[in-house]
């Protein structure tokens, strides 16, 4: 009965984030292709030189590989898991954040891990969302690295115009988690007693010890940052991995009539990936595609072809890893109609 009622509320939260993100979606889709001609969007893309796609999608599967490492070495104090079997994981995540909403594809892959390997649910998300604060200082840092550049673009885009106030709070924020995060994983002992200090007085006596055994858990998951050495190659990695994604965007847009340097694709990764942080339809539909469109034409980039890019960019970052990731899922013996918070309650029973 209790997960009967747990289900149902998850299933109602799911469905109230889910319009939500289509309503924001189909906002920015009509705010990024406003004024635009299709038929000058269509020539574009008819004109494109398509076979620049595969040498950056083979860059794009690199980094994901990168990924997997970096997933590997930060769960390696919980469990020592080779990054080959980290992969096909992070595929199966990857294809859950591009088909479910609300990133549900980082709990997707926690779940199969614990299927697979287990590894505490609660564990492996700490390590995750580890992940998502450097890959969000990264993709600030990219925009950072671009501000004085970004200061001189012409505006009339209607999104580039605050994105040095969005960096500033973006950076504050990120910061700020990273910070705690550190601080928990190099002085464990002061950070439960201050769990514990906060347990005492917001949680119910009856949930106190399962919130308190999952928050150590997830302590557990921290453990790979105790060190300044270990952070660093966290955030070397993390580096890597955007670069070699930024990649992509160069050699795609190869296969479109403008050139751009290498820094302005930086800061169009920072702050499309910046932007996919905001609730949307499954896919990043809107939130990718409006602010990389823009970033384009602040560039001077014809808003046909900035568009025409964009949306095949969009196309080459989701179709691959998300055919990939559902290859993957079907090996799993997981079925697309497997209800994934079904999934995570009853992965989690002895956890929770």
């Amino acid at each position: 009965m209790a997960n009967d009622t747990t289900s149902g509320r998850i299933a109602l939260m799911k469905r109230w984030h889910f319009w939500l993100g289509v309503i924001i979606s189909i906002l920015l889709m009509y705010l990024a292709l406003r004024g635009l001609h299709l038929g000058d969007v269509g020539e574009a893309l008819r004109e494109a030189r398509y076979w620049w796609l595969i040498p950056g999608i083979a860059v794009y599967f690199l980094g994901v590989w990168v990924r997997a490492w970096r997933w590997h070495y930060l769960l390696r104090p919980v469990k020592a898991i080779p990054t080959k079997t980290m992969f096909p994981i992070v595929a199966i995540g990857y294809m859950g954040n591009n088909i479910y909403p609300a990133r549900a594809g980082e709990i997707l892959r926690a779940v199969v891990l614990k299927r697979r390997e287990e590894v505490p649910v609660s564990a492996s998300l700490a390590t995750i969302i580890v992940e998502r604060v450097y890959d969000g200082v990264v993709m600030l840092a990219f925009v950072f690295l671009n501000l004085p550049e970004l200061a001189r673009l012409t505006v009339d885009s209607g999104f580039v115009g605050d994105i040095q106030t969005l960096a500033l709070w973006g950076a504050a924020a990120f910061m700020g988690v990273l910070s705690i995060f550190l601080l928990a994983a190099m002085f464990p002992q002061i950070a439960e007693k201050v769990i514990r200090w906060f347990l005492m007085r917001l949680v119910p006596g009856r949930f106190r010890e399962k919130v308190l055994d999952i928050a150590m858990r997830f302590l557990g998951g921290l453990e790979s940052l105790r060190s300044p050495r270990e952070a660093l190659m966290v955030f070397i990695t993390s580096v890597v991995i955007w670069l070699l994604e930024t990649g992509k965007y160069w050699f795609v847009m190869h296969a479109f009539n403008f050139q751009v340097s290498f820094f302005a694709l930086m800061l169009m990764n920072g702050i499309v990936n910046l932007a996919t942080t905001i609730p949307s339809a499954p896919g990043y539909v809107g939130t990718f595609d409006a602010p990389g469109i823009a970033v384009l034409k602040a560039y001077g980039i014809d808003g046909a072809v900035a568009a025409s890019y964009t949306l095949v960019l969009h196309v080459a970052l989701w179709l691959p890893i998300t055919a990939l990731g559902a290859y993957y899922l079907a090996k799993e013996g997981i079925k697309w109609g497997d209800d994934l918070d079904t999934m995570q309650i009853s992965n989690d029973d002895e956890e929770f």
